[in-house]
């Protein structure tokens, strides 16, 4: 009942807003429709304004870049709207404005002084202007009064006295705080605009400024797109001309005339202190005859070419004529008088800031090339390096494909007989030489006393093959291996017969060799051996051909090493066998570890089921004795001759003895059954009631501390939901608390697996405990958010030694020894709801009665 009276109170405190503008309850009917008629005409302007800005904005969307139609729709609204009697737009040009647009009834006189096109240069005082400044509109309600008028400013005196204007508002058009422009509309009569009329002449002035800059963006992407085409062409033509420069540069040299609007051009490339013309266009005949007799040129410092010789930057000669460098320069003279050629612009064509050529264009008239025009040819020219360096790559490329495919059959090889170091550097050796035109090749690496023996050969005879073996080479200058391995460097010989300090003059005759190449092998600043290359001939080697060859020393060092590697991984393998056989014998030992903890807990239950027997053996021990005592005072007052007194009197001493006995030894035994269960229970000494919340959250903060001090980064958010009417139970405290710590340490390793899964992306590891009260018995719940569990291994969870943790962080017993102490010990339950890659959810149901004596 108390609810929904709350209920009640709580809707009327919800009632429903009062609508907007209604500030009293008792208002009249004709104030109602005064508001209604009111609130429908604000609707109604507000659905003109949004019309009249759809229009203007469908103007700006179909106009294509024109922008006269924007702005006639744009003025034709805002007189419309704001009860004006004409409008005019004009945008800042230099240090004066333009007329951009007019509408509306204006006098003749003034459509011809105002007339599209038009620059004007008004004084400061004129409203136009100080809009302009101040970027703010400019709102005059009465021109008469005016400072501009006023002071009879020129512009003032034809506003008022020719087109009869009373009250103007001037907005500026403003692009990032910087005025481009007004938009100004006029009435004849006084009647100053509203503020709402003023936000409407801003919103299209903001609408005019988009307009001026989508038409500048328009035009601006049509002259790039006109760039673009012809870059792309170009760009066609690289592609389809590979190792070919003079399609690239005839096509390139077209399309930079052509969309520069120049007469003609040449192409040159840098070639000693001078050019060689490669490519021309349209060039006048005389002047192409010309250049094609003498197509190197060498032009003065002063010279366009020369310029850009020396600077690296454009020269642009806007009068070839009128430069200072024309009555000295022979070759600015033919191009002038032979070409007809007055404005030049020539631009550098660098690769890495290096000079590698330049493109020249001409006008037969004297008229200065653009901007844009100077950048177009720049990005020409970026292009005429870039098929020339494709051109030099592609040679490269030629020349090193064979290089590769040998390199290719030598990884191939390497791949495949990785046991088979001899295999693999004979490969090495004999792809070497062939490729770099060698005749004898040869792989050596020293032994354990220093001398170089020969593992590999290519075109070596048998009578070199004994000498060399003979010599024992090592580490010094007379001989190309000797040399190699003293430097530890690549060692160029070019002619072995005539080298002062080379001795093997034995093998160098039986060998015929002359020019000679030593390559290091080197592994971590260590000589494993030398790479050797021989001719017949004496031909030095070229730059290319050693670096190949270093790149096949690199290969036979890394075979090698894999060959060592190989027998390190064998024994190691050997080792590892045997350690995992210690391993074995390591597991057979934890398992009969816990084989023996399992006993422990056997024991227990023995000792319990020993323990109550006992209890009534030394109690009725205990009791017996005490009336054999009441027995012997009970015969002493009996009449009894003595000799059967004396032997009642032996008889019950000896059976009080016995029973004193049995006593001693009954505790003895109480003893030793207390300490069994103690032992078995590590500690868990006596059962007792307690408090279900205190050794809950105990236990919490118990695992959560013993994680932080055995985890590193250990971070898992704990939630506490305690019922304050959970109350008590009679439970062994240490036993549950045991029980619990298990299962919260589960939780907190699936919370923090989870997090190392998903390297913490948008996830909180958290773990939640909560109690309820169940009248005569008592829950507890244990929740993670960690990576859940499969059917398969919820199924197995509370197996004794089951577990899917790694090797070493888990023994398996954890969760059974917890199920065990809360079903087994404690006549308990424990339930298991899980998701897999979400939550594992553990509910414990707890007797408050004792069940286990």
């Amino acid at each position: 009942m108390r609810r929904r009276g709350k209920s009640k109170q709580a809707d009327r405190g919800r009632q429903k807003p009062k609508p907007k503008g209604c500030t009293t309850p008792n208002l009249s009917v004709a104030g109602l429709q005064e508001q209604v008629a009111a609130l429908t005409q604000e609707l109604k302007e507000a659905r003109e304004q949004q019309t009249a800005t759809s229009e203007v904005l469908s103007t700006i969307s179909s106009s294509a870049g024109e922008l006269q139609p924007v702005f006639q729709t744009m003025l034709a609204k805002a007189i419309e709207l704001c009860d004006a009697s004409f409008g005019a737009m004009w945008l800042v040009d230099g240090d004066g404005y333009r007329t951009a647009a007019l509408h509306g009834d204006l006098p003749e006189a003034y459509i011809e002084q105002w007339r599209s096109g038009t620059l004007h240069h008004p004084k400061a005082v004129i409203p136009m202007v100080r809009a302009i400044r101040s970027r703010k509109p400019v709102h005059v309600p009465d021109m008469l009064k005016d400072e501009a008028y006023q002071s009879r400013a020129p512009l003032a005196v034809s506003v008022v006295e020719i087109a009869g204007i009373r009250t103007l508002l001037t907005v500026p058009l403003l692009k990032e705080d910087e005025a481009i422009g007004v938009v100004t509309i006029y009435r004849r009569e006084v009647r100053p605009f509203t503020n709402k009329q003023i936000e409407l002449v801003q919103n299209f002035a903001s609408q005019a400024v988009i307009a001026i800059d989508n038409a500048r963006l328009l035009n601006e992407l049509r002259e790039s797109l006109q760039q673009q085409t012809a870059t792309a062409d170009v760009l066609k033509v690289i592609s389809s001309s590979p190792g070919q420069l003079e399609p690239v540069f005839r096509a390139m040299l077209e399309k930079a005339v052509r969309i520069c609007g120049a007469k003609f051009g040449q192409l040159f490339l840098s070639e000693g202190d001078g050019y060689r013309a490669v490519a021309m266009h349209d060039v006048p005949r005389a002047f192409a005859e010309k250049r094609r007799q003498n197509p190197f040129l060498c032009p003065s410092a002063g010279s366009p070419l020369g310029r850009v010789t020396r600077t690296k930057q454009v020269a642009h000669v806007v009068d070839l004529m009128a430069d200072q460098e024309y009555e000295s320069d022979r070759g600015l003279r033919e191009l002038v008088e032979l070409g007809g050629a007055r404005t030049t612009v020539a631009v550098p064509m660098l690769n890495d800031n290096e000079l590698v050529g330049a493109i020249s264009i001409y006008q037969k008239e004297v008229r200065p090339f653009t901007h844009k025009q100077i950048e177009l040819l720049k990005n020409f020219a970026a292009q005429a390096v870039i098929a020339i360096e494709n051109t030099r790559l592609l040679n490269e490329l030629q020349e090193s494909l064979q290089q590769q495919t040998a390199t290719a059959d030598v990884l191939k090889v390497i791949s495949r007989s990785t046991f088979d170091l001899k295999s693999v550097l004979s490969t090495l050796v004999e792809s070497a030489a062939r490729l770099c035109e060698a005749d004898i090749g040869n792989i050596a690496r020293p032994n354990e006393g220093g001398a170089f023996q020969v593992e590999a050969n290519y075109g070596q005879s048998g009578a070199l093959w004994d000498e060399l073996a003979r010599l024992k080479l090592k580490a010094g200058k007379g001989s190309v291996i000797g040399r190699t391995a003293l430097n530890r460097a690549t060692v160029h010989i070019l002619d072995a017969q005539t080298d002062t300090d080379y001795e093997l003059h034995e093998a160098q005759k039986l060998g015929g060799y002359h020019t000679m190449l030593g390559v290091p092998l080197l592994r971590e600043g260590k000589l494993v051996g030398v790479f050797g290359l021989a001719r017949r001939t004496v031909r030095p080697f070229t730059e290319k051909q050693i670096e190949l060859v270093t790149t096949f020393a690199d290969q036979a060092v890394i075979a090698i090493e894999n060959a060592r590697l190989f027998d390190e991984v064998q024994a190691r393998t050997r080792e590892l066998a045997a350690s995992l056989e210690d391993l074995r014998t390591t597991q057979d030992r934890l398992v009969q570890t816990q084989k023996l903890a399992l006993l422990g807990q056997l024991t227990a239950g023995i000792a319990h089921e020993i323990k109550n027997p006992l209890n009534f053996v030394n109690n009725f021990s205990g009791i017996s004795a005490e009336l054999i005592g009441e027995l012997q005072d009970t015969l002493k007052g009996m009449p009894l001759d003595d000799k059967a007194r004396t032997e009642i009197n032996e008889l019950t001493d000896t059976l009080k003895s016995n029973f004193d006995k049995v006593v001693h030894h009954g505790r003895r035994a109480d003893a030793i059954v207390k300490n069994m269960l103690q032992h078995s229970r590590e500690g868990s000494g006596e059962h007792r009631v307690i408090d279900i919340n205190a050794l809950v959250e105990e236990s919490l903060n118990l695992a959560w501390h013993g994680a932080r001090a055995e985890t590193q980064g250990f971070e898992v958010k704990l939630k506490q939901s305690f019922d304050p009417s959970a109350g008590g139970a009679d439970v062994f405290p240490q036993d549950i608390r045991r029980a619990l710590l298990n299962l919260i340490a589960n939780g907190f390793y699936a919370a923090t697996r989870r997090r190392a899964e998903t390297n913490g992306a948008d996830y909180e590891p958290t773990l939640a405990a909560s109690t309820k009260n169940l009248g005569d018995r008592v829950e507890v719940r244990i929740r993670d958010n960690g990576t859940g569990m499969t059917p398969n291994v919820k199924e197995k969870m509370f197996e004794p030694f089951f577990t899917t943790k790694p090797t070493g962080e888990g023994t398996g017993l954890g969760l059974s020894i917890s199920h065990d102490i809360i079903v087994k010990q404690h006549a308990g339950s424990i339930e298991v709801d899980t998701t897999p890659g979400e939550f594992t959810e553990i509910r414990i149901v707890l007797p408050r009665t004792p069940a286990f004596v």
